[in-house]
């Protein structure tokens, strides 16, 4: 398991860090690298001067071990939504006769196997006992009004920059517990960074959504949700990704191509990711991975090319074999995002419902 070890600076301050151990960082490193790339673009335009995506420091030992900075202050959205156990979280709190986190995952795991309409209809059942407490994240920290409405709008600001960004990039794995809130802030941060580039649509159930909009993400964005602000944010960052194509295609080319790193999505990662799904449908998908993995250069590098091409499709606007403007291609995602039939069938563990 990872550690956490505090290191006493020669200024005499404690900083923490976790250590990580059979675990492959340089993707983490990479991408942050980019993040810290798309800061710089939006800072120097001046619609985006005041959007920002949040990074930390990420330091590879080894192929199989490495440093994360500890990001002081902040939480995962997992741990204010639910609680870790024994601990009572917001849903609980607020809302104490809707249905329990645990046991709406376990209704949407029991339909895992099943067809779309009976995975949309437990969705839709799921949904109706369960609903969304995440406004109460901002009155419970932020008791001044005015300091409320700046942090929500921060917070909003935020998770539009990341979206955008994440979508770019083809971030997956984007549960719960791989978000963190700042709880001074309001901004959010991205953990694990390993599933990128879309590997997460060849996991044994595949990612359906672009990014996570779900409805307690929509709800602490107070009562205009995904319009107004979030959409308007959305659309000036990507109005910066399009109009940087050579430098985001160039670095991520650098990333794609490196033949010392290898960014595709192993069997055991897969694995890992997903413990929780049927063995038949694992094994199928490990098979298909294991063929993948074994390839030679030559096929690693196509796969390369087809990952370049599409990330440059996603900077021209190009999506289902129509170019979109900035305002279609935005509208679209969110629309995608926040779909209850593409919710539904993600994997249980992510907790589309929350």
């Amino acid at each position: 398991l990872p550690k956490v070890v505090v290191a006493v600076g020669s200024d005499g301050l404690d900083r923490k860090h976790l250590v990580k151990g059979r675990d492959d960082l340089r993707q983490d490193a990479v991408m942050q690298q980019v993040f810290q790339l798309v800061n710089v673009l939006l800072a120097k335009d001046p619609n985006t001067k005041s959007l920002s995506i949040q990074t930390y420091k990420v330091v590879p030992l080894s192929q199989k071990s490495g440093l994360v900075q500890w990001c002081d202050g902040t939480i995962p959205i997992g741990v204010y939504l639910v609680g870790n156990p024994g601990e009572m979280g917001a849903h609980h709190r607020h809302r104490p006769h809707d249905m329990s986190a645990m046991a709406c995952r376990k209704a949407l795991g029991s339909v895992g196997g099943k067809g779309l309409e009976v995975k949309f209809g437990k969705y839709k059942e799921i949904c109706a006992k369960f609903k969304p407490v995440f406004r109460h994240f901002f009155t419970e920290k932020f008791v001044v009004p005015r300091d409320w409405f700046a942090k929500r709008q921060s917070y909003t600001k935020s998770v539009a920059v990341s979206s955008i960004v994440g979508y770019v990039l083809g971030l997956g794995d984007r549960h719960v517990q791989n978000i963190l809130i700042n709880c001074n802030t309001a901004e959010i941060v991205h953990i694990d960074l390993g599933v990128a580039f879309e590997q997460g649509r060849c996991l044994p159930t595949p990612e359906t959504v672009p990014f996570r909009l779900t409805r307690d993400i929509v709800d602490g964005m107070g009562l205009c949700g995904v319009e107004g602000v979030f959409r308007r944010c959305c659309e000036k960052t990507m109005v910066v990704m399009r109009s940087s194509y050579d430098a985001i295609t160039t670095i991520v080319e650098v990333l794609l191509y490196d033949p010392l790193h290898d960014w595709t999505l192993s069997p055991s990662k897969a694995r890992t990711l997903q413990v929780l799904i049927e063995f038949l449908l694992l094994f199928k998908s490990l098979k298909q991975a294991s063929v993948l993995t074994a390839s030679d250069a030559q096929n690693t590098n196509k796969l390369a090319e087809r990952v370049l091409l599409r990330l440059q499709e996603k900077l021209l606007g190009t999506e289902e074999g129509s170019v979109l403007s900035v305002r279609g291609q935005v509208n679209m995602l969110i629309q995608q995002a926040s779909d209850p039939v593409r919710l539904c069938q993600l994997f249980a563990g992510w907790q589309p419902y929350l």
